[in-house]
């Protein structure tokens, strides 16, 4: 037995109201639906042409129409896309046709994503994203002025090394003067050898001195510039011509940075230091007996390896501020608010969230229909035609059966009339 010849249980006769009940919804849905689309494709077009028009360089006719007809092509393609979606991929009984339209869909959303979404993104955030990226290069800034800087100090800092290497050579030959370092009074070859060296010494410790100067000033005139960039970080106005001036004063500022690296005296001590034991003259020995000499020439000896070891001291402290990390090479590169916004997608995921939502909104639709064409077919599934009819589907098959007999009617009368032969009334 069918279930036309029998009558249906309560269980099927639930599940065809219900069936029924969503193809009524399903109707007055598909009143608004295609407008419904035409808006969101209308507005992701509209979103496009904002980005699309960050990316051109020039502000003619042409670029505007360029602009134009690319954003009303991203909303016909959007429209079209979609549109076939709601109508293929929810009338799809097959398990393969429904995974390939349902790839369709995914491969579809991905083009969509790449042609649209992410100039959406730049005109919603693209300013945002901008000033982050020019936020980001301050802080990149400060941190190599910071750093080039902190070397500069620490290289003034070997000023008090050589400071105490010159003290001790002074000491020393105070001391040779008195007689009481080579056993014999007067400025002979000992006290001019101890004397050459603080001479070389207080040199190297008067070029120090005069960095620190210069070494501050620079400090200073890149705070003052880095105080600018930030204003024009945060500055009212359009960004492409806060760039403009952005880029202008961080090339003063990678000037500034660069003479801040100069002023490191870490080489230059290094190399006094290597040359401090190595460039002794040995002045002759004066003394009047050879005992005098032998004296003499014991101390010169002693004072060439103090200057040893004051030297290996210079050269290790140099060395340390040799070995500082140097400042990370900053340049500010111009970028568009496209680029922008994708550099810097993590921080503005709100906004990328808005315009691929505007855009991939449909594909809810689609599998929501989906999802209530499958009910519909489970509530009439195994049911004949008699068992799914309404009254009114019942009231239009009546009054179409009576247009067709109608129809008949007409036409078997015209048969009949040119059937029949007239008679001749001659």
């Amino acid at each position: 037995m069918t279930k036309t010849q029998d009558r249906l249980t309560a269980e099927e006769a639930k599940e065809l109201r219900t069936a029924k009940e969503l193809e009524s919804h399903l109707a007055c849905l598909d009143t608004f639906t295609p407008a419904a689309l035409g808006v969101l494709a209308i507005a992701s077009g509209i979103y496009t042409y904002l980005g699309v028009s960050s990316l051109l360089e020039e502000n003619g006719a042409i670029s505007f129409f360029a602009a134009v007809a690319y954003s009303i092509a991203v909303s016909v393609g959007i429209f079209v896309f979609w549109s076939y979606m709601l109508r293929l991929l929810p009338s799809m009984r097959t398990a393969s046709g429904f995974i390939g339209l349902t790839i369709s869909t995914m491969v579809g959303s991905v083009a969509i994503i790449a042609m649209s979404s992410w100039l959406n993104a730049a005109a919603l955030a693209g300013s945002a994203a901008v000033e982050q990226h020019l936020e980001n290069t301050v802080r990149d800034y400060q941190a190599a002025l910071e750093q080039a800087h902190d070397i500069a100090l620490s290289g003034q800092a070997l000023g008090r090394e050589v400071e105490r290497a010159r003290q001790s050579f002074e000491e020393l030959a105070e001391l040779e003067q008195s007689g009481d370092l080579s056993g014999t009074a007067g400025r002979g070859a000992v006290f001019r050898v101890l004397t050459q060296k603080a001479e070389e010494l207080r040199n190297l410790e008067d070029q120090i001195a005069a960095q620190q100067e210069p070494i501050e000033e620079a400090f200073q005139q890149g705070n003052e510039i880095l105080a600018k960039m930030r204003e024009l970080t945060v500055a009212p106005g359009p960004v492409d011509r806060r760039s403009v001036q952005f880029s202008e004063e961080s090339v003063k500022l990678a000037g500034v940075i660069s003479r801040l690296n100069q002023y490191s005296v870490a080489p230059l001590v290094a190399r006094a230091a290597e040359d401090l034991p190595s460039s002794v003259v040995l002045p002759e020995l004066d003394g009047r007996s050879s005992d005098v000499r032998d004296a003499q020439s014991s101390t010169i000896n002693s004072v060439l390896n103090a200057l040893d070891q004051r030297s290996k001291t210079l050269k290790n402290a140099a060395d340390e501020v040799l070995n500082m990390e140097p400042p990370i090479e900053t340049a500010y590169n111009p970028i568009s608010s496209a680029d922008a916004v994708i550099k810097y997608a993590h921080n503005f995921v709100p906004s990328w969230a808005g315009a691929i939502a505007i855009d991939l909104l449909p594909a809810v639709l689609v599998f929501v229909l989906a999802i209530t064409q499958a009910a519909i077919r489970s509530g009439k599934d195994g049911m004949s035609i008699e068992d799914t009819l309404t009254l009114s589907d019942l009231r239009a098959a009546m009054n179409a059966m009576k247009d067709v007999e109608a129809t008949m009617g007409v036409a078997d009368a015209a048969i009949l009339e040119r059937a029949t032969p007239k008679k001749d009334y001659a």
